[in-house]
């Protein structure tokens, strides 16, 4: 099952549509009439008038029929949905995607893990670390990097993706113990990624995949959340090592678009170190494979 495709427009009208029915007219300083609303969130109206555009023009926006808001109009629509930094800026990139006649489609990304890089992952030991690609697939690791995730090593290689682990792994919800918050930013990372490129063939098997097998994923889909990466911490309830609590840093590789190093650490001398060491030791040693391919 593939996502529903979109034209440029009509993404940046999906994603308007989503934070406008998000978006009580109380935290937007109005004060709802008498009666039953039929819309959850703002109208269209009360959204083009906060905005200081014309009905028309918003609901031609909101419809895909208007693809050239300008970046004052990009601006006023963020303040009145009470954007955050990162859903503006989607929404503005949305709205330069929706601008151009013919966009350039995007090279598919490169699935090759070079060799220093490998050799990174096994200088960073005994710390947790993995390259994934865009859409989550885990490229290549070090021990500690793929049983962190308790039970992906049982999926073929070409299967193992942190979303498709979040959301399908029988062993994900006692994994993670704030899973919740784990698959709604999860989500949010690839839809603020499928907006941008929404025909790119790796991200449309996943979600496509994901709506398929995963109400959780569909509802959250449906939302339209965006946002940025943040270094957070995260804790992990392992069947090997216990509850072990790491920060995580995740960056962008150079010279390989789309690529991520991701790392967890932990303060030397604390239990969590121990747990980090412990982990290292007893994973499987057969690290920093990279993949030459994706089947699913």
């Amino acid at each position: 099952m593939a996502p529903e495709q979109h034209s440029s427009g009509e993404e940046l009208g999906r994603f308007l549509r989503a934070r406008r029915t998000q978006t009580s007219p109380q935290s937007a300083g109005l004060t709802p009439g008498p009666g039953v609303r039929r819309t959850p969130g703002l109208r269209r109206e009360e959204l083009a008038t906060l905005s200081g555009v014309s009905i028309d023009y918003y609901t031609r926006l909101e419809r895909g029929k208007e693809t050239r808001p300008s970046p004052a109009v990009v601006d006023a629509l963020a303040r009145a949905l009470q954007l955050d930094d990162a859903e503006h800026q989607h929404l503005h990139d949305l709205a330069v995607r929706a601008a151009r006649y013919a966009p350039q489609p995007a090279p598919a990304p490169s699935r090759t893990v070079r060799p220093h890089l490998k050799l990174l992952l096994e200088a960073v030991r005994p710390n947790p670390a993995y390259i994934v690609s865009r859409s989550m697939d885990v490229l290549a690791h070090n021990p500690g990097g793929l049983a962190l995730y308790a039970g992906i090593e049982d999926w073929p290689t070409t299967q193992r993706n942190i979303a498709r682990y979040l959301f399908l792994h029988p062993a994900a919800r006692r994994t993670f113990p704030n899973w919740e918050n784990q698959i709604r930013g999860c989500v949010a990372r690839l839809r603020a990624l499928a907006g941008t490129d929404p025909d790119a063939p790796d991200l449309t098997r996943l979600v496509g995949e994901l709506l398929l097998k995963s109400p959780d994923f569909a509802g959250l889909w449906e939302r339209y959340e965006v946002t940025g990466r943040k270094n957070t911490t995260k804790t992990f309830q392992h069947p090997q090592v216990g509850t072990i609590t790491l920060v995580f840093q995740g960056m962008a590789l150079e010279g390989t678009p789309g690529h991520r190093l991701g790392v967890y650490t932990a303060e030397p001398g604390t239990p969590d170190h121990d747990a980090v060491l412990l982990l290292d030791m007893t994973a499987p040693q057969a690290s920093a494979q990279p993949q030459a391919h994706h089947t699913g």
